[in-house]
């Protein structure tokens, strides 16, 4: 009644190789869970044995380091075995059907439980065994899963693996076959064979030269570096084959003898003179050494350190080795009897160790022989602008140094051409020099603070320096100020400076400089073309905001200035927008490491970007003498700033030494006042009728002066004809009626909403120049600018920055377009720089990932030559 039906026997042997094949993934399996800490084990032996670590221990050790691994070995064998169990062929068909879906090979292999009389039951029966076999068509082999990380959490498997990849890449595996022969090993048959020797000759790595088979070589001259490592070994009875030298003594002691008189012996030896090395006995060689001297290293000084645009130290120099300088660096001391003591500078001096700066060193190429600058930032140590002593060192592989004769010179540091800044830094650089002079630059720091008619930022500046003061008086008060608040204060004193020379164009610079960075990133990482878009806006507007302040800065008198402006090299706002419109465009064209490129260009040249004015006289282009008379009528209306609220301070003052004040609103207030301190220290202006400080007029009536002026130049504005021109007139009456409400501000005696008025003129009349700038440059189509009211211009100078350049390295032209009107070929050697470019169009051509239009155009440039 439980007969078995008839099972579909040709379905079941149709899995045969599936099933074949996961057993053997079973295998596999259980093997590697088993085995793999003997596996690893043993691969370790291996990659330690082909990178020669027998060589490089003593022979005890190696001898009983082989047989712990042996014990190891043996171990983790017997451990794998007791684990592993073979796959049994039930197991392959449980885990090959729990893949298929109804698991259709226990199906087959079921028989009926009730019904087997029933011919209906049996029919049933009978189609789903065939529903079943029909199933094992899809019966794929199940691949192994050995699942060892859960038993491995350190990866030591992996660990191993690699060590083994890279010891039958770059090891020698043949050498497995030296452990059989170690000396305890060695017998009749070895000895059979005769004495024999072996020698190599390994020179210093820094040297670059190739070690030598001593075997392979010759009898007769041998010239080695220096310092070479000859290693020797003798095979065979102790006293046939020996060692003769006159090079140096050995460097390790005589090898031990085997009890059966049979010995390996290994001798190393440090050639450092010349003479002779003879190995005696069977096969024994002469070889003459001539030992290549190494001598120490050199470094010279090419020029006289300069100081760069950005006021960091510029040192060229050239360092000579035999095979290669491997280090140096600068050292720069105090040159104490050189400084001039006065001042804050006539205390003792804290100890400060010397400034020490590692050398530039060529990061390809050979090292032998190189020209180098060293550029470091010293602008805020206190030794900055102060006679210093500059020493340059080099070392070579044997640790031999070179050293330059002291050189003396004052160390290079930022130059502040406005007096504030300047009387803020020299108070830094006192109290910097000692912590005796705490009271001395509290002093110092209320006088310049007492009068704060010369800040371009008054009440920012003003109440941070008023709150140094009093940060420095309480740290005065308990005794002598401690070495971190002076160093706060220090910082806080230069940033202080900063901010007075330069406005807003520190911050202006840092915030363009972000969002080259952000693009640069964008590029780099593949971002959206909506993501590089909005990045580019970005940009586009630091950029203007930098060009604005530095256009407001140049509107001051400039001091001197380091580095070489060299002629025709300049470049308009026009230029720097097409640079951009060429980048945006570049990027949307995929063209990412062009427009990368082109990205970098530019933020050198604006890093080195300053503006100049023009000198020209009244014959100058349209809108030169509209420019600088606008300018002076901003330096009077800022000249007049000063005066009012150096007023308000006074009066503030009067105040609480209980005088007498008239009240706010008190018609008359501020007119007519002109107390011998009001303009004291002001330059006079050029022009009687824009008013001057100390000529008797009052605050008001120089407003108005200032505000007719500017109705008049308003008047004699050139006729641009472009959108750029209106926004500057536009600018410019927003200014005239700011002046307004500022003189009606001073009649009434209150200077406080005056000087708000005052800030809005100056801006406003900012942004007027800045818009005329604009309109003239547009006027003149990208042309020459010659000498219109602002221009932009990029120099190269002593900063290594360079500017935009072509394919063939020529900078781009004054119209803003790829080309030059120099000279390709300058300088007498013309044949050296025809070769040089020659050399140049062959590198840039072999490089695959330029553009193939520009490969293209390299060829046919080839092709000429």
């Amino acid at each position: 009644m439980n007969d078995r039906p008839q099972t579909p026997a040709a379905a079941l042997r149709r899995i045969g190789p599936a099933l074949a094949l996961t057993r053997a993934g079973m295998l596999v399996e259980r093997a590697l869970r088993a085995f793999w800490p003997f596996g690893s084990f043993l691969a370790v032996l291996v990659a330690a044995f082909a990178f020669g670590v027998q060589d490089a221990l003593p022979l005890v050790w190696v001898q009983a380091g082989a047989a712990l691994g042996l014990l190891v070995s043996v171990g983790l064998l017997l451990w794998g075995a007791r684990r592993f169990h073979w796959p049994k062929r039930a197991e392959a068909l449980a885990r090959l059907d729990a893949t298929l879906p109804g698991r259709p090979i226990a199906a087959l292999h079921d028989t009926m439980a009730l019904g087997g009389q029933d011919a209906g039951a049996r029919a049933l029966w009978a189609v789903h065994l065939t529903r079943m076999a029909a199933r094992l068509t899809g019966a794929r082999a199940v691949p192994p899963r050995p699942d060892l990380a859960p038993r491995d959490p350190f990866a030591l498997r992996l660990t191993a693996l690699t060590a083994l990849a890279v010891a039958l890449i770059f090891g020698a595996p043949a050498r497995l076959a030296e452990v059989a022969d170690l000396p305890g090993a060695i017998g009749p048959a070895e000895a059979a064979i005769g004495p024999t020797w072996e020698g190599w000759a390994e020179p210093p790595r820094y040297t670059g030269k190739p070690g030598l088979y001593l075997n392979a070589l010759d009898a007769g001259a041998l010239d080695l570096p220096e310092g070479t490592r000859l290693v020797f070994r003798f095979y065979g009875a102790a006293g046939q084959v020996g060692l003769t030298e006159t090079v140096t003594d050995p460097a390790a002691p005589a090898p031990p003898a085997a009890a059966d008189g049979i010995t390996i012996q290994k001798q190393e030896l440090v050639a450092l003179r010349s003479g002779l090395l003879e190995i005696t006995g069977p096969g024994g060689r002469r070889f003459d050494l001539t030992i290549l001297p190494d001598a120490a290293p050199s470094v010279e000084l090419l020029s006289a350190a300069t100081r760069r645009a950005d006021g960091k130290l510029s040192q060229p120099f050239r360092a000579t080795d035999d095979y290669g300088v491997t280090a140096g660096r600068a050292l720069i001391t105090l040159d104490l009897p050189q400084v001039d003591r006065r001042y804050g500078l006539t205390t003792r001096p804290d100890d400060r160790a010397p400034l020490i700066y590692d050398l530039p060193l060529p990061i390809s190429g050979n090292r032998a022989d190189f020209t180098e600058a060293l550029v470091e930032d010293a602008a805020k140590h206190p030794w900055a602008n102060l006679p210093v002593k500059l020493t340059l060192t080099v070392e070579d592989g044997r640790a031999q140094t070179g050293a330059t004769a002291p050189l003396s010179l004052e160390l290079p540091g930022r130059r502040f051409f406005d007096p504030m800044a300047a009387a803020l830094i020299e108070a830094r650089r006192d109290l910097l020099w000692s912590l005796d002079n705490g009271s001395r630059t509290s002093q110092i720091l209320k006088a310049i603070s007492n009068r704060p008619a010369g800040y371009s930022d008054g009440q920012k500046v003003y109440l941070l320096l008023r709150a140094a003061i009093r940060r420095l008086d309480t740290a005065l008060t308990p005794g002598p100020l401690d070495a971190a608040t002076r160093d706060d204060l220090a910082e806080a004193l230069w940033a202080m400076a900063e901010m007075l020379e330069d406005g807003g164009l520190a911050d202006a610079l840092a915030a363009m400089q972000q969002a080259q960075e952000r693009l640069s990133e964008a590029i780099r990482n593949g971002a959206s073309p909506d993501e590089i878009a909005k990045l580019m806006d970005e940009l586009k507007r630091a950029t203007d905001e930098y060009l604005r302040q530095l256009a407001e800065q140049s509107s001051k008198e400039e001091g001197p200035q380091f580095g070489q402006q060299q002629p025709g090299q300049n470049i308009t706002g026009a230029q720097i927008q097409q640079m951009m419109d060429e980048i945006q465009r570049l990027m949307e064209e995929g063209r990412m490491a062009e427009a990368q490129e082109l990205l970098d260009q530019l933020a050198r040249m604006m890093e080195n970007m300053k503006v100049t004015q023009g000198q020209g006289g009244e014959g100058d282009i349209p809108g030169g003498k509209a420019m600088r008379d606008l300018g002076e009528t901003l330096r009077n209306q800022q000249e007049l700033s000063d005066d009012a609220f150096r007023e308000l301070q006074d009066s503030f003052e009067r105040g609480q030494q209980g005088q007498s004040q008239p009240q706010p609103g008190q018609p008359g207030q501020g007119q007519g006042q002109s107390n011998d301190d009001q303009g004291q220290g002001q330059p006079n202006g050029e022009a009687q009728d824009q008013g001057t400080p100390g000529d008797g007029r009052s605050l008001a009536q120089r407003q108005r002066d200032l505000r007719t002026e500017l109705g008049r130049q308003h008047g004699l504005l050139p006729r641009t004809g472009n959108e750029a021109g209106e926004d500057a007139r536009r600018a410019l009456d927003q200014a005239g009626r700011a002046m307004d409400e500022a003189e009606q501000a001073l009649r009434e005696g209150d200077n406080g909403t005056a000087i708000d008025r005052q800030a809005d003129a100056i801006q406003a009349l900012r942004e007027g120049m800045r818009a005329l700038g604009e309109a003239l440059a547009d006027q003149q189509g990208g042309g020459q600018q010659g000498d219109q009211g602002e221009r932009y211009g990029a120099a190269e100078g002593q900063t290594g920055r360079e500017l935009p350049r072509d394919p063939l390295g020529r900078a781009l032209g004054n119209g803003g377009q790829v080309g030059t009107d120099e000279s390709l070929l300058q300088g007498q050697d013309v044949y050296r720089r025809a070769r040089d470019l020659l050399d140049e169009i062959r590198r840039r051509s072999g490089e695959r990932l330029r553009p193939e239009l520009e490969l293209d155009y390299l060829r046919r440039l080839l092709d000429q030559f």
